[in-house]
């Protein structure tokens, strides 16, 4: 039987009360929160560091707190929605995170705010883990499962770009314990709406597919190796304790495999890899994600630091490429898809998205949003629109439907791996670029900081080359993994 058909008899035996376009806007609600939580809190991490008195050693954990049991709990999340069923463990995963947000919101110190963004991250990556696989199952036909896919891509990317702009607001307005604050009331309808709203799927059981030894494995070695990205920054990527932690990251990783090719009812079937579709869709995120993050975290930057703009502003700046996302994943896409397949898409997605790279690394010390910023940050979000919808149609087309909650886990911990790996690549850069160069901050900037200005700008473009790099490199992974295989929007096993 097909992986269309099995798609089909599922969602035909399914009992439906609700539309299915209901469902996949709760879940995408869902992912905007949690999407948005990664992003609002970069912008008030001054303002948190005035108010709970931390050290600048500390700080950067308010963040890494959140990431390493993000990133490593995916995978085994993913399974357990297949296992156990996936709605189960979207509403306990938002439940979590909405708690814990609270709690951050309530945080009256260092290690009380650390201890509670860590809980957080376990509740993100239960929530999100399922969602892409329980979006792109909603529906059988071709087109509609293309526009499904292109809602969860903007809810994705939407999020992104709203994440900066919301913390301005919100920190500026209110107080830094809103950011947390907020997503108690959403995480709230969450769970009132997709109570009614998503249906009850099939679960195969704990006993069907049970790998502990896996789990440990997987979820060691993903949040070690996660660690071990994040603190490289501070402690050297060739210190003995970045080397350390790294070889033995990569040695649970490696059980981790061996265990999967060995085990009965693995975490993780390896076979899955089979497909040059799922390999090639994955391939490709890693390395689109390691690039965009330079949007987002050096476009920020270079608007702040070098134009001199707020962190409102600076996030105002990044409305025209929620819009442009906006109009391509949830208006276009599905229709080109259906017009021209899912690999041109992802060619010319990429394509873009490398040339607007490359125009932000001409932008000027002296320039202004509207000639250096606006048209490269819209032409990567034309890229984007296009891309992100045909790369993650292509991969969950690859698996049945019963296996959609670990392809979703692979898929979200991919970006979170691409993406912590292509920060702490271009930060190098950065670093590397600016070092013996007076790289003061903003507030040293005008008539004696020019020198700072000038060396952040350079640091800047060289980042953004990096990031151009990445997604030159994930095209060409896309063209040879996808090289002569079929280009249909259906799913189907490869």
């Amino acid at each position: 039987m097909t992986g269309r058909a099995v798609t089909a008899k599922a969602v035909a035996e399914r009992p439906r009360a609700t539309s299915p376009w209901l469902t996949i806007t709760v879940l995408c609600i869902g992912q905007v929160m949690i999407v948005v939580d990664q992003n609002i809190v970069n912008v008030a991490l001054p303002t948190v560091q005035r108010g709970l008195g931390f050290s600048a050693e500390n700080l950067v954990w308010v963040v890494n707190a959140y990431v390493v049991p993000f990133g490593g709990l995916l995978m085994l999340a993913g399974r357990l929605g297949d296992l156990i069923g996936r709605k189960r463990v979207f509403l306990v995963g938002v439940a979590l995170f909405s708690a814990a947000s609270l709690l951050c919101g309530f945080a009256t110190s260092e290690a009380t705010l650390i201890g509670f963004r860590f809980l957080q991250g376990v509740g993100g990556a239960i929530a999100s883990a399922c969602i892409l696989g329980m979006v792109a199952t909603q529906f059988t036909d071709a087109r509609r499962q293309a526009q499904a896919i292109g809602a969860y891509s903007f809810a994705s990317a939407g999020g992104g770009t709203v994440g900066p702009l919301l913390g301005g607001v919100l920190t500026d307005l209110l107080s830094w314990h809103w950011i947390f604050f907020i997503n108690a009331p959403i995480g709230a309808a969450v769970i009132a709406l997709g109570l009614r709203a998503i249906p009850k799927d099939e679960s195969q059981g704990l006993d069907k597919g049970t790998d502990f030894l896996g789990a440990a494995l997987a979820t060691a070695g993903m949040m070690l190796l996660v660690y071990t990205i994040v603190d490289a920054e501070q402690a050297g990527w060739a210190s003995a304790r970045t080397l350390l932690l790294g070889v033995l990251a990569l040695a649970l990783l490696a059980g981790f495999v061996v265990r999967q090719a060995r085990a009965e009812r693995p975490l993780l079937p390896l076979r899955l890899f089979r497909s040059r579709r799922l390999t090639a869709a994955n391939a490709t995120q890693f390395m689109v994600i390691a690039g965009m993050f330079g949007l987002l975290f050096f476009g920020t930057l270079y608007l702040q630091q070098v134009l001199g703009y707020s962190a409102l502003a600076a996030g105002l700046g990044f409305m025209p490429v929620a819009a442009v996302i906006a109009v391509i994943s949830l208006g276009l896409s599905a229709r080109l898809i259906m017009k021209f397949g899912q690999r041109p898409l992802l060619y010319l997605g990429l394509v873009l998205i490398t040339a607007a790279f490359v125009l932000l690394s001409f932008s000027r010390a002296d320039g202004t949003y509207a000639v250096d910023f606006l048209p490269a940050s819209l032409l990567m979000g034309i890229g984007f629109g296009l891309a992100a919808p045909a790369m993650m149609g292509l991969g969950m087309a690859a698996v049945a439907p019963e296996e959609s909650g670990i392809a979703s886990g692979l898929f979200n911990t991919t970006q979170q791996i691409g993406g912590a790996i292509g920060l702490a690549v271009m930060s190098a850069v950065v670093t590397a670029r600016t070092s013996g160069a007076e790289a003061g901050s903003a507030d040293s900037f005008g008539s004696g900081g020019e020198a700072a200005k000038s060396a952040l700008l350079e640091g800047y473009h060289a980042a953004f080359l990096t990031a151009a790099g990445f997604v030159a490199a994930a095209l060409v992974l896309a063209f040879v993994l996808l090289r002569g295989t079929p280009g249909t929007t259906s799913r189907s096993h490869s």
